[in-house]
């Protein structure tokens, strides 16, 4: 079977089975497949219809349950990372240390969640994030800035308190490949892999705390929203030519530089 056939025969089973999912009573549900999670939604749990780790509005059958493979989209990925997390732990306990991640994972949820993205991993000091436009209720790269925006602020930039955390966030929009990456017998983890990931990562390692670094895609979709954002152009690992960027500083903004 071809790639394309094998595509168009999984989404063929995804329609009726959004179709017969409708039918079942209650809310809330999976915004892919539409499976119900409470009433008689509890009697599908045990088949992966329950809640995901990578996004609770979303079933685990659509993602950890979901075959190996997958397809190449538009998406956004945003990193936020601790700035100094090395010498800023070896100041602190190791369970000073992890009630200051479990905060900065917390917080980094909720404002992921609240606009539809699928959280990839909380590792260490980095949280990564994936936005897909059939998932969102905004604009992917609206939804994408916001919650760096939110993540940002919810760490102290941008208010009259001094931050908690030293977080720098950044972001990437274009074609990736996603889907469950690995093996069935040993692991597999829905993903993206592509350049765009690679991009996001290397501006977030060229964040300083409270700094929001964007490609200059995604600032173009945000333009309106941040006129004064810093036009900066960076030497990437892995880039041939410098890579035009935008910075948008809560510092500067709160006047705390």
């Amino acid at each position: 079977m071809s790639e394309h056939t094998f595509r168009d025969t999984e989404l063929w089973h995804l329609h009726r089975m959004r179709r017969f999912m409708r039918l079942l009573p209650t809310e809330p549900r999976c915004k892919l497949c539409h499976s119900p999670y409470k009433g008689v939604g509890r009697l599908l749990k045990p088949f992966g219809f329950a809640p995901s780790r990578k996004n609770p509005n979303m079933c685990r059958r659509c993602f950890e349950y979901a075959p190996l493979g997958g397809l190449e989209r538009e998406v956004g990925i945003l990193f936020a990372d601790v700035r100094g997390f090395t010498s800023l732990a070896e100041r602190m306990s190791p369970e000073e240390v992890s009630r200051l991640l479990r905060r900065f994972y917390e917080v980094s949820a909720e404002a992921l969640l609240r606009h539809d993205a699928v959280i990839d991993k909380m590792v260490g000091d980095e949280v990564m994030a994936i936005f897909i436009k059939p998932l969102m209720s905004e604009p992917p790269i609206e939804g994408m800035v916001s919650a760096g925006e939110e993540i940002l602020r919810a760490a102290g930039y941008g208010g009259p308190e001094e931050p908690w955390l030293p977080l720098g966030v950044g972001a990437d929009f274009g074609t990736a490949f996603v889907g469950n990456i690995g093996s069935d017998e040993v692991v597999k983890d829905f993903t993206a892999l592509g350049d765009v990931v690679n991009t996001a990562e290397r501006l977030q390692g060229c964040a300083g705390p409270g700094q929001m670094v964007l490609s200059a895609r995604v600032y173009e979709g945000v333009r309106e929203r941040y006129p004064a954002a810093e036009a900066i152009e960076l030497e990437l690992k892995g880039k041939s030519e410098p890579v035009p960027a935008r910075v948008i500083d809560l510092r500067v903004a709160a006047g705390t530089t």
